[in-house]
């Protein structure tokens, strides 16, 4: 078991409950196989894609053609999806503040930036109608800011409709406040409650009691085996 697995199971976990929707993982291998897993353990209904118009059964290794093509899912049928509220994805964010809000947008003054990055993209309308969650896989106060430089995702005190989970690779973050901000859901095993503040650009939630993320069972870790025999993975959490 490592860290990159636990990693993985608990961004399977915020699909848990979502029944037949399109679970879009977004930006590496493991908000991926994170959607993967959670179809093929404890969500069986869940809709997977290939990235572009199929949609896909499993179980291929990660990165090689799917198996079983289940449908076509051509882009008009997807925005519907979308407008809909029925996609959960999981974004990744190059900053976030207290309430969710995210920016992959640029770094700095947006009239003059210091870095160029994505654009806005889809993160309004999918923040906006879908259940949204987010993957960070280093925790840091870059990321972790108290006003993020350009709001692209929308957060709690936006309007966001539905932030569930913010995995990174020290622990999982939740909104289960009273105002919408952030809060310390779990710490990952070897992690410690003051590893998590510290790399937190803002004042972070921090229950009474803060328990440690669960680990992978075997059956788990062999459905992973399966799907990532190569571990991309790990490199991404080493």
């Amino acid at each position: 078991m490592s860290r990159a697995d636990v990693c993985v199971l608990a961004c399977a976990e915020a699909f848990r409950g979502d029944g037949e929707i399109l679970a879009a993982g977004i930006g590496g291998a493991i908000t991926v196989l994170g959607a993967r897993l959670a179809r093929l353990t404890f969500e069986p209904e869940l809709l997977t894609h290939d990235g572009t118009c199929l949609l896909t059964g499993d179980v291929p290794p990660l990165g090689e053609a799917p198996e079983v093509v289940e449908g076509w899912l051509p882009f008009r049928d997807h925005l519907w999806l979308v407008l809909h509220g029925r996609r959960h994805v999981m974004l990744g964010a190059s900053q976030m503040d207290r309430y969710g809000n995210s920016n992959i947008s640029c770094i700095g003054d947006w009239a003059r930036p210091k870095a160029q990055l994505l654009g806005v993209r889809g993160a309004p309308g999918n923040t906006l109608c879908n259940p949204t969650s987010y993957w960070i896989p280093r925790h840091s106060p870059r990321v972790f800011v108290e006003r993020v430089d350009l709001v692209s995702g929308l957060g709690t005190d936006r309007g966001a409709a539905d932030l569930r989970r913010v995995v990174t690779d020290l622990a999982v973050l939740d909104f289960r406040t009273p105002d919408g901000s952030m809060r310390l859901a779990s710490v990952h095993p070897g992690v410690t409650v003051e590893q998590v503040v510290a790399a937190t650009g803002f004042e972070l939630t921090v229950p009474a009691h803060v328990p440690v993320t669960p680990e992978p069972t075997p059956a788990e870790l062999a459905v992973l085996a399966r799907l990532d025999p190569a571990g991309q993975r790990h490199r991404e959490v080493p």
